[in-house]
């Protein structure tokens, strides 16, 4: 095989490194719509707004993100991660800078809510959220395709600083756009997040691409006496009824190719529709979670006043974003790298390393996912009644999120193929996008039964009702994941 020369091999690594960077940084920035919890105590305080159109506001920025999942998926299989990047810039400027300058051009003293900066509000949060897919799955795919055989390695870190955003934007608004007698300055931050995030992608533009590597890995071919079958990177481990693994003397595990890889196939295979289920439970019911804590939270604040937000409660409010946040991060840097351990999936020629003892099905990492999900909204309901308790909330749903989303690439990849990873992947996020609307109104309007004159809900009667129905779905899900880990044990 042909030796490349020095330079050209050093002009890859160059390339590779501005990748990489350019990954971290949109994943550092592509987290932003997350801490609107850290927005809605002042949102409440400046514009008066009921809970359902906080709720309606948050769960736009987070539905914002799965609409155009599968459209999103096909530009990036299509024409690379830069483009998406490219447009999450623009995404990003226009949706919070807009929303900035409604904040600021609402007149301090109205004692109603405008309808009209709330419809605004709305549409421009849908818009960031927009942004966030493009982020994400620039980001997220430039990591997987560079690197297709430490998929679940590439996968884990990009989403690792991808929760790890939150986090990075809450200390940032805490030191520099939050003063100790007023609160948060909304319109200055969200001023600050339109410049920064479209800056960050904007750069991501020129450096987000799959870089070709400099040769080319054999493919290997098994000789059967009923068939060929040639393994590359269009082979799967899983389709429908038709799985065959086998293990050859070489020391590789081969699976048998996709027969057919259209959206048709996708949705004809059943446990499609149940992993579907698992992920409207676990994703659905955490960015509830995520969008919602900061209403919570001054749930159980002890105030005078229902007009006022205490700055008290905002440091309430952002202990809690990062503590979603370091749990979202950490899940997701420990279960990547652990699920390429001690369950290795499929690389991008189809093949894997017998050596590499397979000790576990990933789908283990799912089940413990909505495991901790049950047990998190069962504590909800049985044990908290401070602010100080809400700490297992934020841990809980933080652990849950994180690991469903870095096990999925990975999950997908191995079952479905790599070649449409990022079709099927965002036709599987349509889950959150009717799961989410569906945990997030179910609080909201529980909340609002509770509440008097219009102002935000006060106790635990707000919410207790709410998590009991989770804790009942979520057990349910444990089902439904038990029986993939049964069915997928051998292949996954």
């Amino acid at each position: 095989m042909p030796l490349f020369p020095q330079s050209q091999s050093q002009l890859r690594r160059a390339r590779l490194t501005l990748a990489c960077v350019s990954i971290a940084a949109n994943t550092l920035c592509g987290g932003s719509i997350f801490t609107f919890s850290l927005m809605s105590p002042a949102l409440v305080d400046r514009l008066k707004l009921t809970q359902p159109q906080l709720t309606t506001i948050a769960l736009a920025g987070m539905m914002g993100q799965y609409p155009f999942a599968a459209i999103i998926g096909k530009v990036v299989d299509k024409y690379g991660p830069w483009a998406c990047s490219l447009i999450a810039s623009c995404l990003f400027f226009a949706g919070f800078g807009l929303s900035a300058k409604e904040i600021a051009n609402t007149p301090d003293d109205i004692t109603a809510p405008s309808a009209s900066t709330f419809h605004h509000l709305t549409v421009y949060f849908f818009i960031a959220g927009l942004g966030a897919a493009f982020s994400y799955f620039s980001s997220l795919f430039a990591a997987c395709k560079n690197f297709p055989e430490f998929i679940g390695i590439a996968s884990g870190t990009s989403i690792t600083l991808y929760g790890l955003s939150p986090m990075f934007i809450s200390i940032l608004a805490s030191r520099f756009f939050s003063h100790p007698d007023e609160g948060l300055d909304v319109t200055h931050f969200l001023q600050f997040l339109a410049l920064f995030c479209g800056a960050v992608h904007l750069f991501g533009a020129f450096t987000l691409h799959i870089i070709p590597l400099l040769e080319d890995p054999p493919s290997v071919v098994l000789e059967d006496p009923e068939e060929s079958v040639h393994i590359d990177e269009r082979t799967a481990l899983l389709h429908g009824k038709h799985n065959r693994t086998a293990e050859v003397e070489t020391g590789i595990i081969v699976a048998s190719p996709i027969k057919g890889s259209s959206v048709v196939d996708l949705v004809k295979d059943h446990y499609f529709w149940a992993l579907a289920f698992v992920l409207f439970v676990i994703l659905g019911s955490s960015e509830m979670v995520i969008s919602n804590i900061g209403t919570i939270v001054l749930s159980l604040a002890s105030q005078t006043s229902n007009t006022t937000i205490a700055p008290s409660t905002d440091v309430a409010t952002a202990t809690q974003v990062r503590f979603l946040s370091v749990a979202n991060t950490l899940s997701r840097l420990v279960v990547g790298p652990l699920a390429d351990f001690v369950s290795p999936a499929a690389t991008a020629s189809g093949a894997q390393n017998i050596h590499r003892k397979r000790y576990v099905s990933r789908v283990a990492f799912l089940f413990f996912s909505i495991l901790v999900l049950a047990l998190t909204y069962l504590w909800m309901v049985l044990g908290v009644k401070s602010q100080v308790d809400l700490w297992t909330l934020s841990i809980g749903a933080g652990i849950a999120y994180g690991s469903a989303f870095t096990i999925l690439p990975s999950l997908v990849s191995s079952t479905w193929g790599i070649e449409n990873l990022g079709r099927n992947f965002g036709i599987l996020t349509y889950a959150p996008f009717l799961g989410t609307p569906a945990f997030s109104y179910l609080y909201a309007f529980n909340a609002a039964n509770h509440s008097s004159d219009g102002v935000v809900c006060k106790g635990i009667e707000c919410w207790s009702t709410t998590f009991s129905w989770y804790t009942v779905i979520a057990i349910a899900a444990c089902g439904v994941t038990g029986y993939l880990w049964r069915s997928w044990r051998d292949q996954v």
